[in-house]
């Protein structure tokens, strides 16, 4: 039985992904501890309440399905739907069905969703703009693009 060595560059840029994947994943850990703290402790909500709220906003009519909700978020479409039950009982969500379609669910943002994600976003924007302040300016749109790619996002589904 023949054994196979590994090539010092094979090894190399295995360890250099394996790397780039662990620290990619502790900044998130990071900055997301950082995002729920602040959203907390001033609005009540977490960052995955906050994400919820911020994509309904961008999205036409500040409505999404639930499942294209659920493909943003990176979560089933029953963990969007677990997600959405504490912000419709706050009523910063609603839930609409569509007329055409029975089996397909609509969440809108309310009009006091949308006054809270304001009031989120003044909170958040400045950790967003502490994180990326080691990137020069110019590199935040390339970075942006190949995360996006990593995470599978197209321009349609941002």
């Amino acid at each position: 039985m023949a054994t196979q060595t590994k090539t010092p560059s094979a090894t190399r840029d295995s360890s250099e992904s394996l790397e780039f994947c662990l620290r990619l994943n502790r900044a998130y850990a990071t900055l997301t501890r950082r995002l729920d703290n602040a959203l907390s402790s001033l609005h009540g909500l977490s960052f995955s309440d906050f994400m919820i709220l911020y994509y309904l906003d961008r999205a036409p009519e500040s409505r999404l399905r639930r499942i294209d909700l659920a493909e943003r978020l990176g979560v089933t479409a029953s963990g969007v739907t677990r997600s959405l039950l504490p912000l419709e009982k706050l009523c910063l969500v609603a839930r609409q069905p569509d007329p055409r379609d029975a089996r397909v669910g609509y969440a809108s943002l309310t009009e006091s969703g949308q006054q809270l994600l304001k009031y989120a976003l003044v909170s958040v924007e400045p950790i967003a703009q502490e994180a990326v302040q080691l990137v020069p300016a110019e590199q935040i749109g390339a970075l942006s693009a190949l995360l996006g790619q990593l995470a599978g996002i197209n321009l349609s589904n941002s």
